[in-house]
């Protein structure tokens, strides 16, 4: 058998690689699998998606996830063994999409696997009891190993450590393949993801002197699906489909300026963020400012509030870190896409964009991160690297682990 640096070499000459993608959000709604035929990398990169599927989570899988995701505190032991027992989750759902597709695991080139966030901690922040230095840090669980050895596929995982190890955020990453396949173009392009957090890639015409920009913008579904599953415990899929309730509410003032009054908010991007900041602890300490902690206010009108903060946020960063936003093209994705109230929230705060959904880009709204972790990959194996968004140096992403 050939040696590992053989088979890798083999695998970088291939003029085109079949990379499936792996994707875990904070909304934690199941994992997204998206097959896709990588062609280079580079610039010349080009990605085509063959299959998609979301495999969800069930009712306690679910439950498991966020425990170990909105707790203040854990079980070592519960934590230990969640990152294997997902991981082999995982591998189930891998194997039983290529069956249905009729793909055998052999065929597959390359696994991407982004994990389940658990913690994202990006900014200085003191460790209790330590010495004070600053850390900066994330944790992403479902292991590479036992991934690619349950599927039998070559994987590559753990992508946010070397983008913090550099000095950046450790996230959004999205936008460095992004940057491949949309860069250069001959008008200015805003990809914006609604996902659990929102966040943004602003990505200037090829003949501008502008440099590309991205960031979380902050929450972006995270508080509305929170929201619901506290005020709707009946609904089953535990997210404001269509954005129907929020539609039939009013926004309370008073509160989403108490929620806008974040410091994150006035943040330049870089940045980052996660429902460690904009989770429950911050949804009551805004809710306590009121006269009446909040209780007065309707769940419809709650998630109007809600809905309200994520779209104001979008426009203003948007506003902040983008010089002119006229006739520019935003390409919208992630389960936000489908809010019909946030959506027409953000149309009118921004009305001089032109208002697009991502796969007219070729990238469906519900699997472009899983796509985008593939190319991620891709470039990791085949290609230079990437400028760290830190300290410029070229860095690949993600550990790569062999069947064997």
């Amino acid at each position: 058998m050939p040696t590992r640096i053989a088979r890798l070499a083999a695998l970088c000459d291939k003029p085109e690689r079949l990379m499936l993608g792996r994707m875990s959000g904070t909304s934690l709604d199941g994992l997204d699998l998206a097959l896709c035929r990588v062609i280079g990398h580079g610039k010349a990169t080009r990605a085509e998606l063959l299959h998609a599927v979301t495999d969800p989570y069930g009712a306690e899988d679910r439950a498991r996830l966020r425990a170990l995701t909105f707790g203040e505190t854990v079980s070592l032991r519960g934590l230990t063994i969640a990152h294997a027992w997902l991981a082999e989750g995982h591998a189930r759902s891998v194997l039983a999409a290529l069956e249905s597709w009729g793909v055998a695991p052999d065929q597959v080139d390359c696994l991407a696997s982004h994990g389940q966030t658990l913690y994202h901690a990006p900014e200085s922040w003191q460790e209790p009891g330590g010495s004070g230095a600053a850390q900066s840090a994330t944790l992403q669980i479902g292991d590479g190993d036992r991934l690619a050895v349950g599927t039998g596929i070559l994987t590559v995982s753990d992508f946010r450590q070397k983008e913090l190890a550099g000095g950046g955020q450790g996230a959004p990453l999205a936008p460095y393949a992004e940057a491949l396949l949309f860069g250069g173009a001959a008008s200015p392009r805003i990809l914006l993801n609604l996902g659990g957090i929102a966040n943004f890639n602003w990505l200037p015409a090829a003949q501008d002197n502008h440099v590309p920009v991205c960031g979380d913008t902050g929450p972006g579904n995270t508080l509305l699906d929170l929201a619901v599953r506290r005020c709707f415990p009946e609904r089953e899929e535990g997210y404001d489909r269509d954005g129907g309730l929020a539609g039939a509410g009013q926004v309370n003032q008073p509160l989403l300026a108490r929620l806008k009054d974040h410091p994150y908010f006035k943040l330049p991007c870089p940045k980052s963020t996660g429902q460690e900041t904009f989770g429950e602890t911050y949804l009551e300490q805004a809710l306590a400012t009121l006269p009446d902690g909040g209780r007065g206010i309707a769940p419809e009108h709650l998630l109007a509030t809600l809905t309200r903060l994520s779209a104001e946020t979008v426009a203003e960063t948007l506003r902040r870190e983008i010089s002119d936003l006229r006739g520019v093209e935003i390409y919208t994705s992630g389960g936000g896409a489908r809010n019909g109230t946030l959506m027409r929230w953000l149309a009118e705060a921004l009305p001089e964009l032109q208002w697009r959904e991502s796969a007219s880009l070729g990238l469906p709204p519900d699997f472009k991160e899983a796509m985008l972790f593939a190319v991620l990959a891709n470039e990791t194996l085949c290609g230079e690297g990437f400028p760290a968004r830190g300290d410029g140096r070229p860095i690949g992403f993600g550990k790569i682990s062999f069947p064997d």
